[in-house]
């Protein structure tokens, strides 16, 4: 391992591999097909990069996020290592000079989403490089009983039968024991060694705390745990309300959601980051690649929607191996909610038929074509033209994208074209009396020879490159000359991009695909079942729910988690706490913070004596939350 260990230090900067990376690295090197279940923060990318560096040629990466995707070969490309992305949108001919490159231009890492292998001619061209490792990540999405299934991923077992003697390395951060056996019989791996890393994280106290006042209680935690903090959230608006929340109760935040633009997103993470703020508020776009070791607390305000995405986001916290909370704030509610957020929204064969139907007829593609072309798309607009519900939509879409039967790019964009409308010599005039203009001017005419003739597509950040000028600024110039009737200026915000993988075939194409919507929706319901039971069962160690989930067995309990703590506290004699509640009552209404206040006993224990009155009709709760006497 010693040539291994050099590559580590070289590149990464670490010392040693963490447990089973060593392990699974020799697995590879043996030529073995290799099964990896690690946890998030397991250095799983580790495991296929290190040896493909030791090996000639080139390591085939197959993952289906597009964000992880580019993150990887971003870094790879830092460190001075030559890596390539297919992602979607790339054209045939681009392709075509990407894959040259692979083949003759000493190229270590090539990375495309499973969907790619559809395509015969890229497989064919696939055949021809000299592959040393094909490492499959997220390797969940191969079975149908995964949180995330994919049939595209069906697809990697023929790269079995073109590469006999390549091995497969098969990871992912969460699978039970019937998932991994099924990932391993589809994509036909031969005897694999299997390495497992225990899903216990026994720095991580798993708390679940019903309460009736989420921002009191995030307050209090954020205040005890001064480091760096994520909070989940379950939409974008609630992302940007519990910052500024956060905020006027003085904590330093920030948030992060998939309606930001890049440069908005690489700006807040980067204050994250360095810590310049303490908090980042975030739905689930947040999280994947980010390597930061010292989250000391994780906050779900909202449900999450299986134990799989729980336990991954869970698991940013506490990666320096220190003590670390990962917690759930519940109030009775939240059940209904989430309800109608995961499983009421989800599309049937008949929905979702609808929508592929319309989304064609929105793009005026005619039945038997469509493939491969490719359209700005907003949502909310598509859902308001045919009365269609946005969530139920979004779902069905994404399904879609799941099946490759479309491929839905959420990233944000601004689409700026643009136009001249006065004469070439008109424009030089107006460049000699307004010289700080000049350099935008210049760059757009020398950039964009044909903008006199017809409406242009603008790349605003190359402009920014090339006039030495900051965005806004351009921005406000273009804006200038539009007032000025010097140019034709358009703005236009998309929130996502569609590509069409097929040819429209109407009901054809949903009746192949409908038995696996069948199979996720009842998987979907499943798996949100066993989050209500987590948060539920108040009579067993969390982080022992956690790990049965998993197929894993716990034989002690954590001893920090919010069951483990409630066990060794003496027992409070409610009863007394109830007399007191009375008391306060009879003076005037209060609300619980208020009680807590006056009574000085702890929150969990005021909140447990008040729901025993409610239930015993001695008290009531008003519309505005403050209690009073029967």
């Amino acid at each position: 391992m010693s040539e291994a260990l050099a590559i580590l230090q070289k590149y990464w900067k670490h010392d040693e591999f963490r447990s089973p990376q060593d392990e699974i690295i020799n697995s590879v090197l043996d030529g073995k097909d290799t099964f990896g279940l690690m946890p998030t923060g397991g250095g799983k990318s580790i495991c296929f990069q290190v040896p493909a560096l030791m090996k000639d040629g080139i390591c085939l990466v197959i993952s289906p996020l597009v964000a992880l995707m580019k993150d990887q070969v971003h870094r790879l490309q830092q460190l001075n290592i030559k890596a390539i992305a297919l992602t979607g949108g790339i054209q045939s001919d681009e392709m075509i000079t990407l894959l040259d490159n692979c083949e003759f231009g000493n190229y270590k890492f090539l990375y495309l989403s499973p969907e790619r292998l559809q395509s015969d001619w890229i497989l064919e061209r696939i055949k021809t490089l000299p592959i040393n490792l094909i490492a499959i990540d997220e390797a969940h999405c191969v079975s149908q009983w995964g949180h995330d299934f994919r049939p595209a991923y069906l697809k990697i077992a023929k790269l079995k039968t073109h590469f006999p003697k390549v091995p497969f390395l098969a990871l992912t951060a969460s699978a039970t024991k019937k998932v991994m056996d099924d990932v391993i019989l589809q994509l036909g791996l031969e005897k694999p060694a299997i390495f497992q890393k225990s899903f216990a994280r026994k720095n991580i106290a798993y708390m679940v705390f019903e309460v009736e006042d989420k921002l009191h209680r995030m307050e209090q935690i954020l205040k005890k745990n001064p480091q760096p903090s994520i909070i989940y959230v379950r939409n974008r608006k609630s992302c940007s309300d519990t910052a500024s929340q956060l905020q006027s109760l003085g904590f330093k935040t920030t948030f992060y959601h998939g309606g930001l633009s890049v440069k908005e997103k690489e700006k807040n993470m980067g204050l994250w980051m360095k810590e310049e703020v303490q908090i980042m508020v975030a739905t689930n776009a947040f999280g994947m690649g980010i390597d930061k070791s010292n989250v000391k607390t994780v906050i779900h305000i909202h449900l999450p929607e299986s134990m799989e995405s729980y336990y991954q986001e869970a698991g940013r916290a506490g990666r320096n191996e220190e003590k670390a909370f990962a917690v759930i704030l519940t109030s009775p509610s939240d059940k209904t909610q989430a309800q109608s957020q995961f499983i009421n929204v989800l599309p049937d064969k008949k929905i979702l038929t609808q929508i592929y139907i319309k989304l064609c007829t929105y793009f005026r593609i005619a039945y038997g074509e469509g493939i491969d072309e490719q359209f700005s798309f907003n949502l909310n607009h598509f859902c308001q033209r045919y009365g269609f519900p946005t969530l139920k939509t979004f779902n069905a879409i994404q399904f879609l994208d799941r099946q490759g039967i479309l491929t839905l790019s959420q990233e944000y964009s601004e689409k700026i074209t643009m136009q001249f409308v006065i004469e070439s010599k008109e424009v030089i005039r107006y460049m000699s009396l307004n010289p700080n203009e000049e350099p935008v001017i210049l760059s757009l005419l020398r950039t964009y020879p044909g903008i006199y003739e017809s409406q242009t597509a603008i790349n605003l950040s190359l402009i920014a490159k090339k006039s030495n000028c900051e965005e806004p600024l351009i921005h406000s110039i273009l804006e200038k000359l539009k007032e000025r009737d010097i140019i034709d200026y358009h703005k236009k915000n998309n929130d996502a991009t569609i590509i069409f993988n097929e040819i429209r075939e109407d009901e054809r194409t949903i009746n192949r695909v409908s038995k696996y919507l069948e199979n996720q929706n009842k998987q979907k319901v499943a798996q949100f079942e066993s989050v209500i039971h987590y948060i539920n069962e108040k009579k067993v160690c969390k982080s022992k729910l956690i790990l049965d989930y998993f197929g894993e067995k716990a034989e002690t309990d954590c001893g920090i988690c919010s069951y483990c703590i409630s066990k060794k506290k003496k027992p409070i004699d409610t009863s007394m706490i109830s007399e007191k509640i009375i008391g306060l009552l009879k003076i005037q209404e209060l609300n619980s913070r208020e009680i807590q206040k006056l009574t000085k006993y702890s929150e969990d224990d005021v909140i447990f004596a008040l729901q025993n009155l409610l239930e015993n009709n001695k008290i009531s709760v008003k519309p505005n939350n403050k209690y009073s006497l029967k």
